[in-house]
């Protein structure tokens, strides 16, 4: 019995729970910083988190469903701080920084991620307890959790496979298939993409061309994140390599191989279309939020208000809160560290002369942006999903917001040549902000789960501070490894043909910059932009059809489709035209539910085993300084390559769909 509440104790923070989400945190973290900067997607961790912690507590005495929502709430923080990389990667792209200093990156982490984490708290009652919306995916993992204890009859067959272990088995062996075939890869028996460059119109006409990568994870995010994802991934990878990248390589005239000067029309030109049709996109989608944001917390705030006052011993185990006098001696700690991680910045940048300015005014931005981007987020993930709300767009409005008060009320009293270390405070201080905002769009829908599986909100608030504190640590040494090993597209001296991509912490970058020193090509931002006007257009007009199904053209997808390689979407596109047929033809069969749930697992699997993978062999290329340490055979065998690896890979998807349609049918 609870002394306090006078509500009967049960297992919930628990030491084991506890190591469990730490041990998946650090390993989806992982993973999630790799395919974020190599794709510019993350994906959710909490419903694989789940099935894996009730996997590994069936084993032990005593487990209750509450022990497994606080552990994929700890490992929920891989999916969520994780998207730091969407900004702190800029640093490195304006060459500001060469590699990531652990103890400011991580402070970075913590600070922002826990004052997150305070922040929602105030919001829950408003935007969870008292509120309507749907929170996809809470409810989502919140049903994972019944069945997966057996509160749920066996409706569809989805008891049935997670009582079962089929969801761990497709994680394990998703996990398995993909690390193998990165494996084989590495050693350069099956190629690791198809490529070809061409001229277009002769010698001294434009180029393009194509690079198709042979990875399993990319295929999964595919299936994964759907089919009109997919389909405007597409047509944004027409648009840029169809006809952008001829048109200016064209138009330009330059000179060089077909390779070099496809990649030099994508990085001068294209890439900053593609930022206009991101910008425009996610203003656009956060404009949209607006008004349901508006009345959705009026509303929520009048019902609370009308809620009839209670001590806490009379409320219910799901209105237990941290104490708010904690709450706000925790935020008011945090900004310690904020304001000396500013302090450290200025001084050490050349912006001395107005440090005061500086850490004054940053964390009064901190503390009244913060609050503003987790009211957003919160009420985002609420009512699309954490991994569908546009967290990009919420890092680009900061960030021009950031650079315009350092362009007004701090560049006129710094000398000339300040402007390289105003670009980098403003990605600096947006870090900080986006941090908040990344935990608060993740929490709330965290809570929402707690809500509806009778879990105590104060000890899931623990759990995330903890997972935050381990994505803290985490984080920062694999985006130095990624940097040190591939670098990122854009930054000094990165090659082209390695490099990854980190598109947002680029478009990002490339505003902050823009703002401050006035030389980002705004004709090709301009253009971009109107291409995005013109595709929400058109997906406005496809969504005047409520027919479930209905085709439609997500404007930030096909921004994402211009802006990234080919070596990225096209695979991307393939993984979502399969998983759709996967769900359609699952649709046909009985256990619909539980076929499609075990394809969702089995993709979460692929993506986690070559992230690994590629984590792991990332630190071998730099301990050992050999770009292809494992490889087995030389150029003379690129073509056999091609051909043995593409069949493999084709053979293996057919027979990873096959056994998850069977093992599905028993469930049913």
């Amino acid at each position: 019995m609870n002394a306090i509440s006078g509500i009967p104790s049960r297992r919930e923070l628990t030491v084991r729970g506890v190591i469990i989400g730490i041990v998946i945190t650090i390993v989806f973290t992982a993973a999630n910083v790799f395919f974020g900067l190599k794709a510019g997607l993350t994906f959710s961790t909490s419903i694989p988190a789940a099935v894996i912690s009730m996997a590994i507590l069936k084993a032990m005495r005593d487990a209750t469903i509450q022990e497994n929502n606080i552990v994929q709430t700890v490992a929920s923080a891989a999916g969520t701080l994780s998207s730091i990389i969407f900004v702190l990667p800029g640093l490195v792209i304006v060459g500001y920084w060469t590699g990531f200093p652990f103890w400011i990156s991580a402070g970075i982490c913590a600070t922002g991620g826990i004052l997150g984490v305070m922040y929602t708290i105030p919001l829950r009652r408003a935007l969870v307890t008292d509120s309507d919306l749907p929170y996809p995916e809470g409810v989502a993992c919140a049903e994972v959790l019944k069945v997966g204890a057996a509160e749920v009859p066996a409706t569809d067959g989805k008891a049935a496979v997670e009582t079962s272990g089929s969801g761990l088995k497709a994680v394990l062996w998703g996990s398995i298939v993909s690390a193998v075939f990165y494996v084989i890869v590495q050693t350069k028996v099956f190629a690791a993409s198809v490529t070809d460059y061409f001229r277009v119109g002769g010698d001294k006409g434009g180029a393009t061309g194509f690079d198709f990568g042979l990875s399993f994870a990319l295929f999964a995010i595919g299936h994964l994140v759907g089919l009109w994802v997919g389909v405007a991934m597409l047509v944004g990878a027409a648009i840029g390599w169809a006809w952008a990248v001829p048109y200016f390589t064209h138009l330009h005239g330059m000179a060089g191989d077909a390779f070099t000067v496809a990649q030099a029309g994508w990085s001068h030109y294209v890439r900053f279309i593609g930022a206009g049709a991101i910008g425009v996109a996610a203003i656009w989608t956060l404009a949209k939020l607006v008004k349901p944001l508006v009345s959705g917390l009026a509303g929520a705030f009048r019902a609370s208000r009308a809620r009839k006052a209670g001590t806490l011993d009379t409320l219910p185990r799901t209105e237990h809160d941290m104490p708010i006098g904690m709450v706000g001696l925790i935020s008011l700690i945090c900004l310690i560290p904020i304001a000396y991680l500013l302090w450290h910045f200025a001084v050490n940048n050349g912006l001395g002369a107005t440090t005061a300015t500086l850490v004054v005014g940053g964390v009064v931005f901190v503390v009244l942006l913060s609050f503003v981007v987790s009211a957003v987020t919160g009420y985002m993930a609420g009512l699309i999903g954490s991994s569908n709300s546009p967290l990009s767009g919420i890092g680009i409005l900061v960030v021009v917001i950031a650079a315009l008060l350092l362009l007004w009320g701090v560049k006129p009293f710094l000398p000339p040549g300040a402007d390289k270390a105003l670009v980098g405070f403003a990605l600096f201080i947006t870090s900080i902000v986006f941090a908040v905002a990344s935990i608060a769009n993740n929490n709330l829908q965290d809570l929402k789960t707690g809500q509806l599986v009778d879990a105590t909100p104060s000890m899931q608030q623990w759990a995330l501070v903890i997972g935050v504190l381990v994505g803290a640590m985490v984080i920062p040494p694999v985006m130095d490894l990624l940097q040190h090993t591939y670098g990122f597209l854009g930054a000094p001296g990165a090659n082209p043909a390695t490099a990854l991509p980190a598109p947002q912490a680029g478009l990002i970058a490339a505003l902050a910059k823009g703002v401050i020193t006035g030389d980002v090509p705004w004709d090709m931002i301009g253009l971009g932009a109107g291409i995005g006007v013109a595709i929400i257009i058109l997906d406005e007009l496809l969504g005047i059809s409520k027919r479930k199904g209905a085709p439609r053209l997500p404007p930030l997808a096909v921004g994402l489709g211009i802006y990234l390689p080919t070596s990225t979407t096209l695979m991307v596109v393939v993984g979502a035209l399969v998983g759709a047929w996967f769900d359609r033809r699952a649709e046909r069969k009985p256990g619909t539910e539980a076929t499609k749930q075990l394809g969702v697992l089995l993709a979460s699997g692929l993506i986690v085993g070559e992230s690994l993978l590629a984590v792991i062999f990332a630190a071998i290329v730099g301990l050992s300084g050999i770009q292809s340490p494992i490889a087995l055979v030389g150029k003379g065998f690129e073509t056999p390559s091609i051909i043995i690896g593409g069949i493999v890979f084709a053979v293996t998807i057919a027979w990873l769909y096959r056994w998850i349609i069977k093992m599905a049918r028993p469930a049913a």
